[in-house]
């Protein structure tokens, strides 16, 4: 089988923060306004068709509402971290099992999906994803995350002169 076609043990980049993207979207939705058509247009995507596997899916989104809701203030952060952690495995598994044709087809129809359903945008281009909206990036308890940016400089401010007080 030509390797083009076959599903790859790890994603790129783009697609990795696209799945990302997808766990932040989950928690993030989790209790407000638009969850349940996140959770229905999630349930297509990863069931593809199949009624079984879409029914399968919104029990674990709605388990995800209710660990969230659930989790008290001292928990809620951690709760959130294992459950985009868990989505985004999710995401991921799926792309990684698709050959090269239908993951750039799934792809874009996450895309799609979140800029439709989770009230900000995500795109993902070779090396690189932008997502406009709030966006939590975090490593700890031996994790890792990585961000990276081109051309971007940060300065301190500059000092007010004394006619400005």
């Amino acid at each position: 089988m030509d390797p083009s076609e076959q599903g790859v043990g790890m994603l790129g980049e783009a697609l990795t923060a696209l799945a990302a993207a997808g766990g932040t979207a989950v928690v993030q939705a989790a209790g407000t306004s638009t969850w349940q058509g996140l959770q229905q247009a999630l349930a297509r995507w990863f069931g593809h068709g199949d009624e079984e596997r879409e029914r399968a899916v919104l029990e674990r989104l709605d388990s995800t509402s209710v660990v969230l809701a659930a989790a008290l203030d001292g928990e809620l952060e951690r709760a959130t971290i294992m459950q985009q952690a868990a989505w985004q495995a999710r995401f991921e598994t799926v792309l990684e099992g698709l050959r090269e044709s239908e993951r750039e087809q799934a792809a874009e129809a996450l895309r799609l999906l979140l800029n439709a359903h989770a009230g900000w945008e995500a795109s993902a281009g070779d090396g690189g994803a932008a997502v406009s909206g709030r966006v939590d990036i975090r490593a700890d308890h031996g994790s890792a995350a990585a961000l990276r940016m081109g051309d971007v400089t940060i300065n301190n401010p500059p000092q007010p002169g004394p006619h400005e007080g």
